[in-house]
Parts: C-alpha cells; sequence; structure tokens
C-alpha cells in the first residue's frame, strides 16, 4: 500500500535528522493550533500554508510506537477496503478525513503550541468506512505463536473494538498531549463513515463491474 510506504519512509528520513533539527521538522509541516488559527486571521497566503499543513502532518509521526501503531491498522483494514473502495476513493478518504480529523484537534485544543501530527485521524476514517461498508466481515490474522504461525479469522468489529481500548489506554497511561488524540479519532472516524455511506453505490458499481 502506497500510503504505509509514504508513513515509513518519510519516518525514516525524519530519523536522520538530530532532535533538534527534527522537532523544527515537525513544527515546519505538522498542525500547530495556535499558528493555524492565527494566520486564518490574518492577511496573505499564510491561511492556505497552515491548511496545507493539515495535511502534511498526516505523514509525520513522533516516534516507532506511534508509528507501528497506526500502520498495524491501517494494514489490516486498508488492505481490505482498498480493493473496494478504489486506490484513488481510498487515498481521498484518507486525506480528507485525516485532515478534518487534525482541525478537530486544533479546534478542541487551540492554544496548544506543539505540532499535530501522525496518521491516527487518517486510520480512523478508513475504520469508519470498513466497517460502514462491511459490518458482518471478518478479516484474516496471521499470528505468530513460537514457532508457528496460526491464520485466523477475526470480526471487524472486535478489532475495532480492540483499536477502541488501545487508544482509550493511550489517553489514559501516554503522555500529555494523549488526551488530544480523542476529537482526531472520532472526527477521523465519523467522517470517513460518512463518507462511505454516501459513497455506497457508487461503491457497489465499481464492484459489480470489476
Amino acid at each position: 500500500m502506497l500510503a504505509v510506504a509514504i508513513g515509513i519512509v518519510l519516518f525514516i528520513a525524519e530519523n536522520q535528522l538530530t532532535g533538534t533539527r527534527k522537532g523544527s521538522l515537525l513544527l515546519a509541516f505538522g498542525t500547530v493550533p495556535t499558528r493555524l488559527f492565527g494566520a486564518l486571521h490574518g492577511p496573505g497566503w499564510a491561511g492556505l500554508i497552515e491548511i496545507g499543513k493539515l495535511f502534511s502532518g498526516l505523514f509525520l509521526h513522533a516516534d516507532w510506537p506511534h508509528l507501528l501503531g497506526n500502520l498495524v491498522f491501517l494494514l489490516i483494514f486498508g488492505s481490505a477496503a482498498e480493493p473496494s473502495l478504489g486506490s484513488l476513493r481510498f487515498f481521498f478518504l484518507m486525506l480528507v478525513c485525516g485532515a478534518l480529523a487534525n482541525l478537530a484537534g486544533a479546534y478542541v485544543y487551540p492554544q496548544l503550541s506543539a505540532p499535530i501530527i501522525g496518521s491516527s485521524g487518517a486510520v480512523s476514517a478508513i475504520l469508519g468506512a470498513y466497517i460502514t461498508l462491511f459490518p458482518r466481515a471478518r478479516l484474516g490474522l496471521v499470528i505468530p505463536l513460537g514457532l508457528f504461525i496460526e491464520f485466523v479469522r477475526i470480526p471487524a468489529l472486535t478489532l475495532i473494538g480492540l483499536w477502541i481500548l488501545i487508544q482509550g489506554l493511550f489517553v489514559i497511561v501516554g503522555p500529555g498531549t494523549g488526551a488530544l488524540a480523542w476529537p482526531i479519532h472520532l472526527v477521523g472516524f465519523v467522517s470517513g463513515a460518512l463518507i462511505a455511506y454516501a459513497s455506497r453505490p457508487a461503491i457497489a458499481r465499481r464492484l459489480r463491474n470489476a
């Protein structure tokens, strides 16, 4: 999947930078709420540039747990959703819903001067879209059990419940910015579900013609 490859490549590139330079990169391309709303009320192109960072911040991550936590669920649900949605609609959904989710985070915490980064909102959108289109689906997972590998099929709703549990734990025991995640996940999930619901006729035609 293109989105996974982009995320990994950019994260590796990020980690070639020293701490100060990496921090400057995240500030330059992430969504900083104070800067975003200040620019929107100002003259010139500054507002458009800050709006663009709602999108660019989706491809930046703070550390490996942040990246892998998103990529695992993106791989599980994205690899199942992309063939049905089509690559263009899939990527559009990730970008638009992810940007809306970042905007929601900025709106709820307008005084935040740290950057909002990561694909959490975009991944939430894919989960919302998938469960809207395929509520009874079961997804195949390969689970390593010591020296053996077991292939199991798990209801998508169970996996989404696991995802919700993980996000809730992160809010409780994670860093101070963990509470910022809830509006991002909520808006991403709901917007993805709404777009998928509105796109059902087009998706049905695509599947019939496949």
